[in-house]
């Protein structure tokens, strides 16, 4: 059975594509090589700005993250889905999103850049690729043995509004630049597009997912339950193909193992954090790109699991948590353990029904 291509899944073609061109454009742009989108790096580098840990190359407010928030909230009001929902496992979700980061942190990258890194040419990608599509299958597997922390209730319209206004301020401290904000003149924080153009761009993306719900790994999850008739997998397929020919007409692509940036050969421990964010985020419903976007809809579950982002963004550079050039850490392979037995632990305290 084929794709019905009616008027939502062009909007999710046009969604696809419009992030891995833009997810590629930006590194054109001025955002680091292989890493025009990446919500984990841009999450340790806002965190940083605003001195909640001490590594000075990882230190600026990206507008990004700000256009994600405000470009989904926006089109929720316009179009009538702002939803203040919330209450359901406040605390697993909070620790989900410090998990989330962890493993991104491992890895080196969310669940775009994977995919940014991948169109790029980057090999050592691959192994984050397998981890993410068994830690996603797995999530499926959870699911269907009735694993579910619980669905959201009805709030006041208030508690929705309180993740978006942190990024509205967030936006305020951008633009004032108060002495306090804390900007790298050095590393990957120091390069990036100019606040003109990413700031359009994310508020772009943001409406566009918002609208479609675009996933990655809603769109590797939707392919194993569908097959070729998911919309959304027709959408990541855009996602690739954009990226690959920014890539590839930029002179960016350089298909290798070794050299690349922002990554490292740890192969193992890159296979394991991505396998961490892809259960997680089945579980949670959602990569934290869409958490990012649900919280700005008014998703009050989601807006813990950001605001666990960016606490585990502070620790997983605190802590010497965080991957670099050369491979991973003894505390980042420790935490990416303690990550999945908590999964583990989680999947059997929220199962609701027996498999059969």
């Amino acid at each position: 059975m084929s794709v019905r291509f009616d008027r939502h899944t062009w909007m999710i073609v046009i969604s696809g594509l419009s992030l891995g061109l833009l997810g590629a454009l930006l590194s054109v742009w001025g955002n680091p090589v292989n890493s025009g989108i990446c919500v984990s790096c841009f999450i340790e580098n806002s965190v940083g700005a605003l001195g909640l840990h001490s590594n000075d190359r990882m230190q600026y407010l990206r507008p990004e993250l700000i256009g994600f928030i405000l470009g989904a909230m926006g089109s929720a009001f316009v179009f009538r889905e702002f939803r203040s929902r919330g209450g359901s496992a406040p605390l697993p979700r909070l620790f989900a999103g410090i998990f989330l980061i962890v493993g991104c942190a491992v890895f080196i990258g969310c669940p775009i850049k994977l995919f940014l890194r991948l169109t790029a040419g980057d090999l050592t990608a691959l192994a984050g690729v397998a981890g993410l599509a068994v830690g996603i299958w797995i999530g499926v597997r959870s699911l269907a043995a009735g694993v579910d922390p619980g669905p959201p209730k009805a709030e006041a319209r208030g508690s929705g509004l309180l993740v978006p206004a942190l990024f509205v301020f967030m936006l305020a401290l951008l633009l004032v630049k108060p002495a306090f904000l804390q900007f790298s003149a050095r590393g990957s924080a120091a390069e990036y597009a100019a606040v003109g153009i990413a700031l359009p761009a994310s508020l772009l993306l943001g409406v566009l997912a918002q609208r479609t719900r675009f996933c990655v790994t809603g769109s590797v999850r939707d392919l194993f339950l569908l097959g070729r008739r998911a919309p959304l997998t027709i959408g990541m397929v855009m996602f690739i193909g954009g990226a690959v020919m920014v890539n590839i007409l930029t002179g960016r692509f350089n298909l290798a193992m070794y050299g690349q940036p922002g990554a490292h050969t740890d192969h193992l421990w890159s296979f394991l954090g991505m396998l961490l964010v892809g259960w997680i985020s089945v579980i949670l419903g959602g990569c934290p790109f869409r958490q990012m976007i649900k919280a700005g809809e008014g998703d009050a579950d989601a807006g813990l699991v950001v605001l666990g982002m960016l606490l585990g963004g502070a620790i997983v550079q605190s802590w010497g948590i965080a991957a670099g050039a050369a491979g991973v850490p003894l505390a980042g392979k420790v935490a990416v353990l303690v990550g999945l037995l908590l999964c583990v632990g989680a999947t059997l305290a929220f199962r609701t029904r027996d498999s059969s």
